[in-house]
């Protein structure tokens, strides 16, 4: 988990310094700043290094400086990609997932979303064509914020982070408050407060310097139906197989320890053994349970884990841990959600 953040107009970096301060638990390792000397666009970012430990600073350039980009999230498919763009003639400095953005928007332009596979949010300023260009992922798994005023654009991945950066949006949403009361979250776009937008899940949003304008348009839509037609329920159960194992084959590639989050429900359980059988060597689990209560899913944990040779860990939560936890995880969210589930 990073932090992405960045203003049109902060050319001594001061929204950008704050903004990134603000998001120091979603990014503990790195930080970075970058501001354009000529439009005094800036951009910044908090890292937890997962890919390229030492050399994924960001924000990060093309070979001339001219595009520079930040991101929040993983483009799991970045080795093809880097093979692809190396065979086209571009030079990459880094092993970092973030580098690939920038050949990528060279050579194909906002189309380059199209190629990524992952889950994300980024941005990418042109400074030669004086373009922002700014992603979130197919559905919406790495979150962004942002508020337009005057013909300037500031975002961040926390809304939190995004008030201290852009002072003066203090005023409650009433119709977002409503929305919270009446579904038990905001829905769409809304935020909490007023003058504060979230890009929406497979949308891009365009600010250029020379209109001062802000555009949002989607790139992607669920498909509704199969254009095959009818597909048989043996093919539905292989594709299905092949998609699962693909997918979590994709988020093991790591530079540090990774583990998998193991419930005792099916879902985990079968996410934990794909992973398994695309590891070379045993996988680390970890298992959350509770000292009071009728729901501890441990035992199924232990047993799942022990059938697949895995390191497994647990963890005991008692009602005292999760009192005295709670204040701190209720204060950590920039939307609320009446999902009791947060809270352990």
């Amino acid at each position: 988990m990073c932090g992405i953040c960045g203003r049109t107009k902060d050319p001594d970096g001061r929204a950008a310094t704050a903004m990134a301060a603000a998001m120091v638990h979603r990014g503990p390792d790195d930080k970075g700043l970058y501001v354009d000397p000529e439009s005094g666009v800036a951009l910044g970012a908090r890292r937890l290094s997962i890919i390229d430990v030492e050399g994924g600073h960001q924000p990060l350039s093309n070979e001339d400086g001219t595009v520079w980009a930040v991101l929040n999230g993983e483009i799991y498919n970045h080795p093809a990609l880097r093979r692809h763009l190396q065979a086209r003639g571009h030079r990459l400095a880094t092993g970092c997932d973030t580098e690939v953005l920038v050949h990528l928007y060279e050579d194909y332009g906002d189309a380059l979303v199209h190629a990524l596979e992952g889950m994300f949010a980024f941005a990418v300023w042109d400074s030669s064509r004086g373009r922002l260009l700014v992603g979130r992922d197919r559905f919406g798994e790495k979150p962004l914020f942002y508020a337009e005023r005057a013909g300037e654009l500031a975002f961040a991945s926390e809304l939190t982070a995004l008030l201290a950066g852009e002072p003066g949006l203090d005023e409650l949403d009433p119709v977002a408050v409503d929305e919270f009361f009446v579904f038990g979250y905001v829905r769409g776009a809304r935020a909490m407060v007023q003058g504060v937008r979230q890009l929406p899940p497979a949308h891009l949003l365009v600010w250029e310097r020379e209109s001062r304008k802000v555009a949002v348009e989607p790139y992607w839509r669920t498909p509704v139906h199969s254009a095959n037609g009818p597909i048989g329920r043996r093919d539905l159960v292989d594709e299905m197989e092949h998609l699962l194992e693909s997918s979590v084959r994709s988020r093991l590639l790591s530079d540090v320890p990774l583990g998998v989050f193991l419930s005792g429900g099916v879902d985990s359980a079968l996410v934990a053994a794909l992973a398994a059988r695309s590891s070379s060597v045993p996988i680390k689990t970890f298992t959350v349970g509770y000292e009071e209560g009728a729901v501890n899913e441990t035992e199924g944990a232990r047993r799942t884990a022990l059938l697949l040779g895995a390191e497994h860990q647990e963890l005991i939560l008692s009602g005292k841990d999760a009192a005295r936890r709670a204040v701190a995880v209720l204060s950590a969210l920039d939307q609320p959600i009446a999902d009791q589930a947060l809270v352990p």
